[in-house]
């Protein structure tokens, strides 16, 4: 997939599912999945309500088809229908004539952003609520009469989750998840459950060394589901990341494991310095997103976040305003590409072990060196000290530049069968596809051997 074809999937995912309403039961996590199964494959599955979930169950499905506040004209002065944000998720049917002070416990506003609408939620409580901005709740008439309606149902149903599953050679796994569960919120986390489907559709297109479990799930309820359905197959998982908050006009950042210094975070760590990129490290937090679900004790499974504009962070966070004029499909993109290049990193981190271990193997029977020596490093013959840009000649046809001699003689010197591809990039600041590449050659020239 070109750049241009992935940018455009991106733009048209994100405005083809913005206006769902999606809650962590329901009709529109089911749309939102058929939509995005149609660009990527993956296995949808339906947990019943009252499933225990270790210590949760899994709650009545809710529904939602109209809701609104009208005046005694008539005037419709909140409406479901202009923003799915206006009912707190999971209310229950109303319909009632109220006074405003019977109407006003209902109410959620944000007086200090007097533009957004709130994001609330009542999942666990049976109650109803209206969210509206700052500026409308002034404008209601403190003597006015209201018709409220929530046309909404609760009731036995399931919850749904999608999986994909993609088999690598290693025997070591790892997980991909994002959640389904918000309405018409962009960065959070409609972007998440975009780049986890871009991401699944390029994975499915390689050979993987690695295997690789991608999972959409309702945030938290639906990651107890997951994990008390696999218990065993989860605590075989090597690490993961959750997508989320991912194309958000401003820094990148990286949540990293509860470990801090695990395999993932050491890879992304090296994106980041590899392509210069400034970003924030946040340190493993309980609260975020199925992180602590993943990493709680009984599974342990470390798993960091790459982000653009992380949850808690900016300003519009779970309001209105996050919508689609706060996100770029560009942003979404640039962050599919630090993940492709983690992964990217992942696979190419080998551990190799020295054929030649006593002493350095002769490079220039090998057209491994230069056919004249001397001016290696020197520099008199080269003043400006850029010696690793030189090139030089090794026979008829094959021509090396320096920083490669250079990888050749660290990688030779660090394979002792217990040093990892990551470990000497960490140590000698070579790019890991370089050193990749290079071992190839020197395992193809009978100079290393695979350990794993």
């Amino acid at each position: 997939m070109t750049d241009i074809s992935t940018l455009q999937l991106a733009g048209d995912l994100l405005q083809r599912l913005f206006p769902i309403c999606r809650s962590i039961t329901g009709d529109g996590v089911r749309e939102t999945l058929e939509v995005l199964r149609r660009q990527a494959v993956f296995e949808v599955y339906e947990v019943p309500s009252g499933t225990a979930c270790f210590d949760w169950t899994v709650p009545d499905e809710w529904n939602i088809r109209e809701a609104f506040i009208a005046d005694a004209n008539g005037n419709r002065l909140v409406d479901f229908r202009a923003s799915n944000i206006h009912v707190m998720n999971y209310s229950i049917p109303v319909d009632a004539e109220l006074s405003f002070e019977e109407l006003a416990p209902h109410l959620h506003t944000l007086p200090d952003l007097p533009d957004a609408i709130p994001y609330r939620t009542t999942y666990y409580n049976r109650n109803w609520g209206f969210c509206l901005t700052q500026n409308q709740f002034d404008a209601l008439d403190r003597c006015g009469r209201y018709h409220v309606r929530i046309d909404s149902d609760l009731k036995p149903g399931s919850l749904t989750f999608g999986e994909a599953f993609l088999e690598g050679t290693s025997g070591q796994e790892f997980l991909f998840s994002t959640y389904c569960c918000h309405p018409s919120l962009a960065n959070d986390n409609l972007s998440g459950v975009v780049l986890w489907t871009l991401l699944l559709k390029q994975l499915s297109q390689r050979k993987t060394r690695h295997s690789y479990r991608f999972i959409i799930i309702p945030e938290t309820i639906g990651a107890l589901a997951y994990l008390s359905r696999n218990q065993e197959l989860a605590r075989k998982l090597a690490g993961g990341l959750v997508i989320t908050t991912v194309a958000g006009p401003g820094r990148f950042g990286y949540k990293t494991t509860f470990q801090g210094n695990h395999l993932l975070d050491r890879l992304v760590r090296l994106t980041f310095k590899e392509l210069g990129l400034e970003y924030i490290e946040y340190p493993f937090d309980v609260n975020g997103s199925d992180e602590r679900q993943f990493s709680s004790p009984g599974f342990r499974i470390p798993v960091g976040t790459i982000c653009k504009d992380k949850y808690y962070e900016y300003l519009y966070y779970h309001t209105s305003l996050d919508n689609l004029d706060f996100v770029r499909p560009e942003n979404l993109v640039q962050t599919l590409q630090l993940y492709l290049l983690t992964i990217d990193k992942l696979e190419q981190n080998r551990t190799y072990r020295s054929l030649n271990p006593h002493g350095e193997p002769m490079l220039g029977k090998r057209g491994l060196y230069p056919k004249t020596g001397g001016s290696i490093k020197q520099r008199a013959a080269d003043p400006t000290g850029q010696h690793d840009a030189r090139s030089y000649q090794v026979s008829a046809d094959h021509i090396i530049y320096g920083n490669e001699l250079d990888a050749i003689r660290w990688l030779l010197f660090l394979s002792d069968g217990n040093t990892s591809l990551l470990e000497v990039a960490e140590k000698t600041s070579f790019p890991m596809q370089q050193l990749h590449d290079v071992a190839c050659k020197l395992v193809e020239g009978g100079l290393l051997d695979v350990v794993f």
